[in-house]
């Protein structure tokens, strides 16, 4: 379960954030995540769970996570499509020659301090 590292790498760059501010604590995290970014949300929201509770200024922290829908955008015929539903294959020219537009991110979107 590769969530808790990603958990681990999250505290420590809310840390960091937290002392150049001298915030002591921080109270919401939203966090923005790509659908196929390969993190299960349920799982990182048990690890943040766990990991927070071992921290000074995270213990009660609130995780809120929003998803990016994944978009994937072929090349032969110039339109966008739901990459979950559909894949690497156009639905609308069948086309191979596609790549995905967002969809994997994994941003630290707002840090909230009391």
């Amino acid at each position: 379960m590769h969530e808790l590292g990603v958990v681990f790498s999250v505290i420590k760059q809310i840390e960091g954030i937290a002392a150049e501010n001298e915030v002591r604590k921080v109270s919401r995290v939203v966090l923005e995540l790509g659908e196929v970014s390969t993190v299960i949300p349920a799982y990182l929201a048990d690890c943040w769970k766990w990991a927070v509770k071992r921290t000074q200024i995270l213990p009660e922290a609130e995780l809120e996570i929003r998803t990016i829908e994944a978009v994937t955008y072929c090349e032969d015929c110039g339109k966008e499509y739901p990459t979950v539903r559909h894949g690497k294959l156009c639905p609308y020219c069948g086309s191979e020659k596609t790549y995905l537009l967002r969809g994997n991110e994994f941003i630290i979107k707002e840090i909230e301090v009391e």
